[in-house]
């Protein structure tokens, strides 16, 4: 998912994304050391996605911050 597709997102929409990512995540984490995962990329992709939603989020608190 691209940067800009998640900040079009509302924050409840980001934190559900993020929920499912992170579960996803431990599902590849498990898979993987069980020697049954089929493409370790997969694990990348999820963490990175995991990061931009998370600096997406933070962007948002300090703007909220900056406006009081």
């Amino acid at each position: 998912m691209k940067a800009n597709t998640l900040r079009e997102m509302s924050g409840e929409q980001l934190t559900l994304t993020l929920k499912d990512t992170l579960k996803n995540l431990f599902r590849l984490r498990l898979q993987a050391n069980t020697e049954k995962l089929d493409s370790s990329s997969e694990l990348k992709k999820n963490r990175r996605l995991i990061a931009r939603i998370k600096t997406i989020q933070r962007e948002r608190e300090q703007t909220a911050a900056q406006a009081q």
